[in-house]
């Protein structure tokens, strides 16, 4: 096939991949850092405050399951597993609440990344792929701050 012919049969799929381009760049201008740090916020702190709910029991008595589970499973070094279980639980209720209301997001989201990272190192190390996923959102609430929705932004905190 001479270069003119080529270049003919690759034209249909240059079109379609402007189309593409043109659409996700209409798309860009809706999604705005507004957006994009309000859905960080609320997916970071639903999958920590879901995971805290299921050590406690009422509005913040750590069950018997989750002292159990700090013995046998998590094993996290040099914390008591009673201590563990406690801050845990308290950390995955406080620090999302905090991060969803956009007050202290920057430091919420850099505590939940350090429980994410004790999470990966000592406790489920071959769950790196989910782990990466909680830390990139981690890092971008770290990074750019909570939004124009964020109390942080409300009240001039940085």
């Amino acid at each position: 096939m001479n270069q003119t012919a080529a270049s003919l049969a690759s034209a249909p799929r240059m079109g379609i991949l402007d189309s593409w381009n043109r659409l996700a760049e209409r798309l860009s201008g809706w999604v705005s850092d507004l957006l994009l740090a309000l859905c960080a916020r609320l997916a970071l702190g639903a999958i920590f405050f879901q995971s805290g709910r299921t050590k406690v029991e009422g509005f913040l008595t750590v069950t018997e399951g989750a002292y159990t589970l700090f013995r046998e499973e998590y094993k996290v070094p040099l914390v008591p597993p009673e201590l563990a279980a406690h801050l845990a639980a308290y950390a995955e209720h406080f620090l999302p609440l905090l991060l969803v209301l956009g007050l202290f997001t920057r430091l919420s989201a850099l505590g939940l990344l350090g429980m994410t990272a004790v999470i990966q190192v000592f406790v489920y190390p071959d769950a790196w792929p989910t782990h990466l996923t909680w830390a990139s959102v981690a890092l971008y609430i770290a990074g750019r701050g909570g939004g124009p929705l964020a109390l942080d932004h409300a009240l001039r905190i940085r």
